[in-house]
């Protein structure tokens, strides 16, 4: 690439833990022109992305705004402005998503109470009731919905009612559900909820959905101590995205022209129909790999529709096997990480990447591949799987 030129990227298919596909209409909302960040026209931009954040969350919490930053930004927001030095916090651990949870938590001086999981399986519900037992007076109860590195969904119902019982807030991470599967805020009785746009929102990396109750907003207003972080100070960021529109920082303008067009198409599409496109696909990939003979990581009933945690077979190279599918291919998927680095493939199927067609092809390229790597398969049965799903619709 010559200097002055455009970078041309390759043509890939995004079937990784993220980002995902991105629909022509977001690319092409992301090439209009800029606009000041208190113009009017953005102001609207901001109000009607509020709007659609609430309906998709399922909540009717008026603090509910995209952070400028990944999702991880999001759970930074979340902690920063909730805990205080000496807050006792119970944190859920089964993979590195819960592991970076507990690390922010300590760092903003927190007392951690981890409640462990094998990595692949949930937290027992009966764990965390023992370990807010244990505790003074918990502050906290923080889980990953989605655990992106195991594929793994936690269900929320219980530990809601158990950071309820215990006068705990409820903190949920749900970068990999949010837009794949059923987020429920309100009903769940979730205080604080954070997600990122890449994943099954289909809009590129860089802006965090976060929602907080009146409860938890209350709680970082009466904070002892003052925010650690003044770019993530709830208290600042609400007046900015308030009524008063006090000036905080220049939000990313063409990140939030993205998440609108994302937005309006989820919303076009439905959440009903949207769960049921990624459940649909989860289920033809599952009945795919199975075919081949290869089997899920993640605790059978509890497995993500959006991300798929494939164990790899112990005669195949991991990483070569995924340096074939991108070369050859164009194909994406993901590596294990943790405990399961060079053990797992991490197939997304997250919003314009959950397609039949994208099944189809990540399961054609897996038997033109596998069989190279020493792990024979029979020609067409996976694909043919996957096709018996589709037509039982």
């Amino acid at each position: 690439m010559s200097a002055g030129n455009v970078f041309p990227p390759p043509v890939r298919l995004l079937l990784g833990p993220g980002p995902s596909m991105i629909h022509p209409r977001v690319l092409q909302a992301m090439s209009t022109p800029l606009v000041g960040h208190l113009d009017p026209a953005f102001l609207a931009i901001m109000e009607e992305n509020k709007r659609l954040l609430r309906w998709l969350f399922g909540t009717a919490n008026e603090l509910t705004i995209p952070v400028s930053g990944t999702g991880s930004a999001g759970m930074e927001m979340c902690f920063v402005n909730l805990v205080e030095p000496g807050d006792e916090v119970v944190v859920c651990v089964n993979g590195l998503f819960g592991q970076r949870m507990s690390d922010v938590a300590r760092r903003c001086g927190a007392e951690v109470h981890e409640v462990s999981a094998p990595w692949g399986r949930i937290v027992d519900p009966e764990d965390v009731r023992r370990a807010l037992q244990q505790c003074r007076r918990p502050k906290l109860l923080a889980v990953v919905h989605a655990e992106t590195s195991t594929g793994v969904l936690q269900p929320l119902d219980e530990l809601g009612s158990l950071a309820k019982e215990f006068g705990a807030l409820f903190l949920v991470d749900t970068v990999t559900s949010l837009g794949g599967h059923p987020v429920r805020v309100d009903a769940w009785g979730i205080d604080a909820c954070y997600s990122g746009t890449q994943k099954c929102l289909s809009a590129p990396p860089g802006l965090a959905p976060v929602t907080f109750s009146p409860r938890a907003t209350e709680v970082a207003r009466k904070r002892r101590q003052p925010i650690q972080s003044w770019y993530l100070d709830v208290t600042l960021l609400s007046q900015y995205w308030g009524s008063d529109r006090v000036y905080h920082h220049t939000a990313p303008i063409t990140m939030n022209y993205a998440l609108l067009e994302a937005l309006r198409l989820i919303e076009a599409e439905g959440l009903e129909a949207r769960w049921q496109r990624h459940e649909r696909n989860h289920r033809a990939l599952v009945a795919g790999l199975t075919a081949l003979g290869l089997s899920l990581a993640s605790q059978e009933g509890y497995r993500l529709w959006t991300l798929n945690c494939v164990e790899v077979p112990r005669a195949v190279n991991d990483a070569q096997l995924r340096g074939a599918l991108l070369n050859e291919f164009g194909i994406e998927i993901g590596g294990g990480l943790g405990p399961f680095k060079g053990r797992a493939w991490r197939i997304g199927l997250m919003g314009e990447s959950s397609t039949a067609a994208n099944v189809l092809a990540v399961l054609s390229a897996l038997e033109q591949t596998l069989p190279r790597f020493g792990f024979p398969v029979e020609p067409g049965s996976g694909v043919a799987a996957a096709e018996r799903v589709f037509a039982a619709r």
